[in-house]
């Protein structure tokens, strides 16, 4: 399977993005200060998708895919994207708090440590739906390694569109969530218009 190696941190400073996003700390005081270049349209456009990319960690065929699918769905394509990208189990992994990054969400999900209403999913790409319970598996729970996740995700707010019950390392999602309540700073209209070319 193909992955992306590049440098986190790097390519944050290339796309012009907060690693907080990702859920890394800002251990990088060093961000270069890029001169006021003139970008083209396209130029911004496809930063914006490369940007979306790089923070949900889908590579370009199954991005198009998404894209597609939104295209067909009802309302507006760029939400509707935003939306399917935010219910990934991988994402939902990590905003449940159950992983510092989405990486981590997504090893955490491959190796069969996530249960989705009882069953065993390991397809981090799994789509969630309204009412569907997430926990971490049983034989997983006592593991050292969610006692340091929850160390450091415990001051993490969670979207309102989904109930945690951290103790039990468990979570019910209420609803998909709208597009006001995905906080990624991305602009998905320029994605719609690179792709509608």
């Amino acid at each position: 399977m193909a992955v992306n190696r590049t440098p986190v941190l790097k390519r944050c400073r290339s796309l012009d993005l907060d690693p907080t996003f990702l859920g890394y700390d800002k251990k990088s005081n060093r961000q270069k200060i890029h001169g006021n270049k003139k970008m083209s349209e396209y130029g911004l456009q496809l930063r914006e998708k490369q940007k979306t990319k790089f923070i949900y960690g889908v590579l370009e065929k199954p991005f198009r895919n998404y894209y597609e699918k939104a295209d067909r769905m009802k309302g507006m394509t760029g939400e509707n994207l935003m939306i399917l990208l935010e219910s990934r189990l991988d994402s939902v992994v990590f905003r449940m708090g159950f992983a510092r990054t989405r990486r981590e969400a997504r090893q955490i999900v491959d190796h069969k440590h996530v249960l989705v209403n009882g069953k065993c999913v390991n397809i981090p790409s799994y789509l969630i739906k309204a009412g569907d319970v997430i926990e971490i598996r049983e034989k997983s729970k006592s593991l050292q390694r969610y006692k340091d996740i929850l160390e450091v995700t415990s001051g993490r707010l969670f979207p309102e569109w989904i109930d945690v019950d951290i103790e039990n390392l468990k979570g019910t999602v209420k609803n998909l969530p709208t597009r006001e309540m995905i906080d990624v700073p991305v602009d998905e209209m320029l994605i719609v218009e690179l792709y509608s070319k």
